[in-house]
């Protein structure tokens, strides 16, 4: 099996890429996972799943199952949340940092909306100056962009 920091091998750049790389393959003890074609302890999906199979189906204790697969036992709990609610696609984790335009709510959204011309292209730019003039906020354009497409869509 080739080792975690193996980026050159396919399998581990697609794990890689989708954001499923185990960082910590090496903790994953399950036989099953040891010189296996199929089972990978690279791939946290699966390990995910086999530890909540291993509870649910052979009945092992949450305390053993965490142990043999490398994980705490409150992210057990949290992985059979999320599988409970969305099956399998809940095991992909989901990516990290805020969601959506944070800096742009409130007063500092109202205050773009109020600075753009209906009909004419959004001058993102322009109003990046304006909102870290009025507000001290450093905005990137592309952020103006997408919150005003988003408020589009809403409306």
């Amino acid at each position: 099996m080739p080792a975690k920091s193996d980026s050159k091998h396919p399998k581990v750049r697609a794990l890689l890429e989708a954001g499923t790389l185990n960082p910590v393959p090496e903790k994953v003890h399950d036989p099953k996972f040891q010189d296996s074609e199929f089972f990978d302890p690279r791939d946290i999906v699966q390990v995910k799943y086999e530890m909540l199979r291993c509870v649910s189906v052979e009945n092992a204790s949450v305390a053993n199952a965490t142990e043999e697969y490398g994980v705490s036992r409150p992210t057990y709990y949290q992985t059979k949340v999320s599988f409970d609610e969305a099956g399998i696609a809940g095991l992909v984790p989901k990516k990290r940092g805020p969601r959506g335009p944070h800096k742009l709510q409130g007063p500092v959204l109202e205050f773009i909306q109020k600075h753009l011309v209906a009909g004419k292209p959004i001058r993102a730019r322009e109003l990046a100056k304006l909102v870290r003039q009025e507000f001290g906020l450093n905005v990137h354009p592309r952020t103006i962009e997408r919150a005003v497409a988003v408020k589009k869509t809403l409306e």
